[in-house]
């Protein structure tokens, strides 16, 4: 193996690829994307994406065994071993519209391999698919082969977390590969594996076959939103009852067969996949005849959903039922802390909801641009451009945000939220001056004693 292309410069791509050059100093890697401004800016100082770690791996590679291109059909016919990794959206129009991913990329992009190849090529899915996506790919390749050039389709689902991507890529709990079980597929399988035993250990290198790889990744993503499902549900009745979410939640994470991971309450969980991966087990289920099993899994998405709006109720409650030229401050707008990803976060939903209950709002993230905000608020059914341009503000300094409100809301666990001077911003807003901590990371005793009226997700209001 001596030259990976990875079509896709994106969230997956370009930090799988960037390590993999790191860990294999032999191999050419290059990214590969249409995008020439992408392709700029991960040639430049400042990366498209944030994710600890990256920026010191990429420079410390780039130039050497790691480029950025948009020479697309070069680097194809170049590369022994080929990722594709482009975005899979969840369909927007058409059959399956709101629930079934979107494979017009995975499909421009396979074609693209097919027209171009001069020679055998192993294909790896990397993207994140619906199950027997990898079949699809096959015909298409196949279909379009010529004499003397062989496809060999392989399945490589990602597991990184936003914030940590970069240390679990490198200390990774297992790296799946999915294959035909034919001699040919096995022996791709064995290539591909070979590149990860540069740093990975055999026993967490797993072969399987092609369809449980691509259906394992979905189910991890939805087993892990269903735990925070299952806490959110159950901060409403510590809400109702006087118990408190973070007790209960540790009494359950002590017990070895659940754990402690993701039973943190909040206002309810975002990103790229979560959510995607759901609604696509939901429109797998009901496309196999599985009315049931997609019902299950759909409550896991309703349950989010149903969290944010209640939130964004016991917010309006608490300031005397109306929040018509209020001002509020959004305190994070990523959708976790450590990434300037927003995608499906819940501050946006906030946002949406403050604007059409005709309030002011002003959102401060450390990481997330301004146009970003600006494209995730002006997106169809969120907010028009004239409702952005008078009701939101954007600010780089979380004490201006504050100034003059009437209500500050954590939107995202970021480290820094925790070590503000709380008492400087609660002599800067409106009194009475309210914080609702939807992330469960502020010390609410220092808060009421400061003067603030707190509320949290999963404890008791103390009037």
């Amino acid at each position: 193996m001596k030259n990976i292309c990875c079509i896709g410069a994106g969230y997956v791509g370009g930090p799988t690829c960037a390590v993999i050059a790191y860990k294999c100093p032999n191999i050419k890697v290059t990214i590969v994307d249409i995008n020439q401004g992408r392709i700029d800016l991960w040639n430049s100082d400042e990366l498209p994406i944030y994710e600890p770690g990256l920026d010191e791996i990429v420079k410390q590679c780039r130039g050497k065994n790691l480029f950025f291109s948009a020479d697309v059909d070069k680097h194809i016919n170049e590369a022994d071993l080929i990722f594709v990794s482009v975005n899979t959206p969840t369909k927007k129009a058409g059959i399956g519209a709101g629930f079934a991913a979107d494979l017009a990329y995975v499909e421009a992009a396979t074609r693209r391999i097919a027209g171009v190849a001069r020679s055998s090529k192993i294909v790896v899915e990397k993207s994140t698919v619906p199950c027997r996506t990898a079949e699809s790919m096959r015909v298409i390749l196949e279909a379009n082969s010529r004499d003397g050039i062989r496809f060999d389709i392989l399945s490589n689902p990602e597991f990184l977390a936003e914030g940590t991507a970069i240390d679990d890529l490198l200390r990774p709990d297992r790296v799946l590969i999915g294959s035909l079980q034919t001699p040919e597929g096995i022996a791709a399988q064995k290539k591909l594996a070979s590149v990860y035993a540069n740093w990975v250990p055999a026993s967490k290198i797993i072969t399987m076959n092609l369809w449980s790889s691509e259906l394992s990744k979905l189910a991890a993503n939805a087993l892990l939103a269903q735990r925070i499902s299952s806490v959110n549900a159950l901060s409403a009745i510590c809400e109702a009852t006087g118990a408190d979410v973070d007790e209960v939640a540790y009494a359950c994470g002590l017990d070895s067969r659940i754990g402690p991971k993701f039973l943190k309450a909040s206002v309810g969980f975002g990103g790229s996949c979560f959510q995607k991966d759901i609604l696509n087990l939901v429109y797998l289920s009901e496309s196999l005849h599985l009315p049931e099993v997609a019902a299950y899994w759909q409550q896991v998405v309703t349950m989010n959903e149903y969290q944010k709006r209640r939130f964004a109720e016991a917010i309006v409650k608490r300031l005397f039922n109306t929040i018509t030229g209020k001002k509020i401050a959004l305190f994070g707008f990523a959708f976790k802390k450590n990434t300037g990803d927003t995608r499906e976060s819940a501050a946006i939903a906030l946002a949406k909801y403050f604007v059409r209950e005709s309030a002011y709002v002003r959102i401060f993230d450390p990481k997330v641009l301004d146009e970003q905000i600006e494209m995730d608020l002006t997106e169809k059914d969120v907010c028009t451009v004239e409702e952005y341009k008078k009701r939101v503000e954007i600010f780089r300094d979380p004490y201006m945000c504050a100034e003059q409100v009437d209500a500050v809301v954590i939107c995202t666990e970021w480290d820094m939220f925790k070590t503000l001077d709380y008492k400087r911003i609660y002599d800067g807003m409106k009194k009475p001056a309210c914080i609702f901590d939807g992330r469960l990371i502020l010390d609410h005793k220092k808060l009421r004693d400061i003067g603030f009226v707190v509320e949290v997700i999963g404890k008791k209001v103390m009037e």
